[in-house]
């Protein structure tokens, strides 16, 4: 296995959107193998809501079964930030060719990423469409139907927009603790 996509992210929480997103990659030609790697706390970030450790939990429960599916602890390990080339580099030591997948939303900042100019010459960045937003002709597009967001589902808890395999202790830990609506099923 020569050539994986990694799809990194807070995952905070897991949804529907992400297991669209993965189902979609091991059908995407040339990948060998999709490496999930959620953070321990996005560089761009302050806080996450649901630990790391739990996180990764569910991410490993949700794709358990996927064949050439790896749900990698390395930046939770870290204990701390971890930027996209820190995780890249490390890759590469196994690897010879990086998908980098990411949200539409992330183009507007990605000139900010730390080291963007090493990073864009050591990966193929592919985007997945989300709210409309425009893709450059540089960049592979996934196209994937589910347009969820982590942030508005904390906020607004959907039991029917997170993962079957999980779907009730992930709906518990947000209802518990962050949603601000009623109860919705």
């Amino acid at each position: 296995m020569d050539t994986i996509a990694l799809f990194g992210g807070s995952f905070d929480p897991p949804h529907i959107g992400h297991e669209a997103i993965v189902k979609a990659l091991i059908n995407f030609k040339d990948i060998d193998k999709v490496i999930i790697m959620p953070t321990f706390l996005n560089p761009f970030k302050s806080k996450f809501h649901a630990p790391a450790s739990l996180r990764v939990e569910w991410l490993k429960k949700i794709f358990d079964e996927f064949e050439n599916v790896e749900v990698s602890e390395y930046e939770v390990l870290k204990k701390r930030a971890v930027t996209t080339i820190e995780s890249v580099e490390y890759l590469l030591k196994s690897y010879k060719k990086i998908y980098l997948i990411i949200g539409a939303d992330n183009l507007s900042s990605i000139d900010r990423w730390s080291r963007y100019d090493e990073l864009k010459e050591l990966v193929t960045f592919v985007v997945v469409p989300r709210d409309d937003i425009e893709i450059s002709e540089h960049f592979l597009r996934l196209d994937v139907n589910e347009n969820i967001s982590s942030t508005e589902l904390r906020d607004n808890i959907e039991i029917s927009k997170l993962p079957k395999k999980c779907a009730k202790e992930i709906y518990k830990f947000y209802k518990e603790n962050y949603c601000k609506t009623e109860l919705r099923k």
